[in-house]
């Protein structure tokens, strides 16, 4: 393992969208040469497809391959692969019958708002009832994704079963070597699920610097928010999907937040802050760098969206006020 890297190294950095890499000045402002250990599983099929990225860590990198281990044991255990067919079927439907919800909520929210006979004060707590239910809503399916996760651990029991145990053998050693972690973006749900398979976070990934971006950094949270405002069929309302990795605390990510949220519509944002907190909703839009300190919490200076639905720096009074989830 190198020695150089700086003593004060933030324990994680969060960027953008990396449609323009800067993964090599981020590394060399770190003083880190490697070795790194990469995850592209958020790629899928293309998981191997990670020669620039590779070039950008100076050849100094080497893949856990999390989405082609999962893809084997799919194969080659039926009765794993069948249970984990059934735990995402179940969890998609839940997925659905929760965001119907969640969408006739947000609509109830938009109504009130046009209210304009009504008084401030009444409607002000119209809508916080209106926010109060979604925020059970929330709480409710991650509770029940929860209960269907663990009946599935209970049942499968990765840990007794050979093929998965050499993946995670070996996905530990690799991460033993590693100086530091890098995780790329993409398919967010593909992405945690090879993470949680392989046992990433136990077998070192706590311990080590991580750069992420995008999806990557969605799954390095303790929720993870799906959201597309301008999504093809019209938009669709932030969702709770899963726990991620934990390792990133009270913060939730927006990847392109410019491009995929509403960020003009000030009350839909406000709504949104107040919904997640105590979480930070952090917008990742390209060219972002978000530092991270050794517990995990967000560094003073960094942009959020404040209270009033706008941008904010927090630390500096803007990002102050009624946040009360």
């Amino acid at each position: 393992m190198n020695s150089t890297v700086n003593a004060d190294s933030p324990s994680m950095v969060l960027l953008g969208p990396q449609r323009r890499p800067g993964l090599d000045k981020v590394v060399a402002a770190l003083g880190l040469d490697g070795p790194f250990a990469t995850i592209t599983a958020g790629w899928q099929e293309r998981e191997s497809a990670d020669d620039e990225l590779t070039q950008h860590l100076g050849g100094a990198a080497v893949n856990l391959r999390l989405w082609e281990r999962r893809q084997d044991v799919l194969d080659r255990d039926p009765e794993f692969a069948a249970a984990w067919r059934h735990r995402r079927a179940v969890i998609d439907e839940m997925q659905e019958l929760y965001l119907l919800g969640v969408g006739h909520t947000v609509a109830a929210l938009d109504d009130i708002r046009a209210q304009g006979e009504a008084s401030d004060r009444v409607r002000d707590l119209a809508i916080r009832d209106a926010e109060e239910v979604l925020r059970s809503l929330d709480r409710r399916h991650l509770e029940r994704v929860r209960e269907v996760h663990a009946d599935f651990y209970a049942a499968v029991r990765p840990h007794e079963r050979d093929l998965i145990a050499g993946h995670r053998a070996e996905v530990a050693q690799i991460l033993g070597q590693a100086q530091a972690v890098v995780i790329a973006g993409g398919h967010v749900a593909e992405l945690l699920d090879s993470q949680h398979l392989f046992n990433v976070v136990p077998a070192g990934l706590d311990r080590l610097p991580i750069i992420a971006w995008s999806a990557g950094a969605m799954a390095l949270t303790e929720r993870v928010v799906l959201f597309n405002d301008n999504a093809s069929r019209g938009p669709r309302s932030p969702e709770i999907y899963d726990d991620g990795l934990g390792l990133l605390r009270e913060t939730v990510v927006f990847p392109s937040a410019h491009q995929r949220l509403h960020m003009h519509d000030l009350p839909r944002m406000a709504t949104m802050t107040r919904r997640f907190a105590p979480a930070w909703c952090v917008p990742l839009d390209p060219g972002t760098r978000v530092t991270v300190d050794a517990g995990g919490r967000l560094e003073a200076g960094t942009t959020v969206i404040g209270p009033a639905g706008s941008v904010a720096t927090l630390g500096r009074g803007d990002d102050e006020g009624d946040r009360d989830g």
